[in-house]
């Protein structure tokens, strides 16, 4: 281990694919498609991730002694908090109050992706107690560099609760946020996950489902080489409209999907409704290794429940047919609830210069914690499945 040395790169082009791709775990049965190489490398040579964009890309590669890479971490300099998913706002509102300077920050992440994943990635070969190390010397790194470039805060979005907790052992500060999952209990079709819900429950989806598809719009999903540059074409206009209503700014270009199916398309799923041989709406999904994963919506019409049918449903049914275990629907909404997504714990990590300001937001986090946990226990009760005896 004294032989590691760690470097901070401009570039994920500056790692190898195979050397970052191994760290990330692609190939294994629970792989995430949003650490791949592929992924980083569309964000950032589209120009939807660079320094003028607010992510200055700052990725810490863990090297041995002969120069093989053992781990890294996709981090970023930021100047804003846009595109992250989890809120610090009002932290920096009242750190600037105070008379700090809250940005730049750096952030350990997936841009634009509230989706659980690794980021204390280490290779697969390594045994146990080398892991560990090896993520501690990230951890302790990425500190260093917050240090060093003099910067408020340093956060790590998303991670895995096992990187989560060992974080909060290195001395970060934990942070926890729910989402919305379906979880496959091994049904064999759409039919069967409705015999798990209660009658009035399964009722309700049916004739969601049944309005949904008498509106005339054709839905299918397409996977791979079956999505063409029409299809992309109506699906970013989908998207800009979204994002004009919805946060006004759009950080995904249009390039990105253009890379996004040239260097992953066998990952992407896409959900399309036309009407008339017309484009009206479409979702973005990426699947992993054991997981569908709910991206981006956008839509030309405004049809009662064709929201419901194209972003959840039919994630449902590819993911049933696919023997997937977990729908992953993006961030927020309750409403999915009744819709047979169950409220699961997320994480983030949070290191803080200053020990006053470090203080204060640790009594928020410790009040927080314990209502999100709360909140998870009693929506959870509020799910669409039948209770014991019904």
């Amino acid at each position: 281990m004294s032989a590691w040395s760690l470097k901070v790169v401009s570039s994920i082009h500056t790692i190898p694919v195979e050397d970052w791709d191994a760290c990330a775990g692609v190939g294994t049965p629970q792989y995430n498609p949003f650490v791949r190489h592929a992924f980083f490398s569309a964000l950032e040579d589209s120009g939807s991730v660079a320094a003028d964009a607010g992510w200055q890309p700052q990725h810490m590669v863990l090297e041995d002694g002969a120069g093989k890479v053992l781990a890294c971490a996709p981090l970023y300099l930021k100047s804003h908090s846009y595109g992250e998913y989890v809120f610090d706002w009002g932290w920096a509102e009242a750190f600037q109050r105070a008379g700090g300077r809250y940005y730049p920050k750096l952030q350990c992440a997936v841009p634009f992706t509230p989706v659980t994943g690794p980021r204390l990635m280490t290779r697969g070969d390594l045994d146990a107690a080398t892991r560990r190390e090896a993520r501690l010397a990230l951890v302790a790194g990425m500190v260093e560099l917050a240090q060093r470039l003099k910067v408020s805060t340093l956060h790590v979005t998303f991670p895995t609760a096992e990187e989560a907790d060992l974080m909060s052992d290195a001395g970060f500060l934990p942070r926890f946020g729910e989402q919305y999952h379906w979880k496959n209990e091994g049904y064999g079709s759409f039919e069967d996950f409705l015999g798990a819900l209660s009658s009035r429950k399964r009722k309700t989806i049916r004739r969601e489902r049944e309005v949904a598809n008498g509106h005339g719009v054709e839905i299918a999903a397409r996977a791979g080489a079956d999505i063409k540059a029409h299809h992309w074409d109506a699906f970013f206009r989908f998207y800009m409209n979204t994002s004009d209503r919805k946060w006004g700014q759009a950080y995904l270009t249009r390039a990105f999907f253009n890379l996004l199916a040239e260097r992953m398309g066998e990952a992407v799923v896409l959900v399309t409704g036309e009407q008339a041989g017309k484009p009206v709406c479409g979702a973005l999904n990426l699947r992993g290794g054991d997981t569908l994963f709910g991206r981006n919506w956008g839509t030309a019409v405004d049809y009662p429940m064709l929201h419901f049918e194209v972003c959840y449903y039919r994630a449902i049914d590819f993911a049933i047919e696919h023997k997937l275990a977990w729908v992953e629907a993006g961030a927020q909404g309750q409403h999915k609830i009744q819709r047979g997504y169950l409220p699961r714990r997320t994480y983030s990590a949070h290191w803080i210069a200053d020990r006053g300001f470090r203080t204060a937001v640790e009594r928020f986090l410790d009040q927080e914690r314990q209502a999100v946990d709360r909140d998870i226990e009693a929506l959870t009760e509020l799910g669409p499945f039948k209770r014991s005896g019904q």
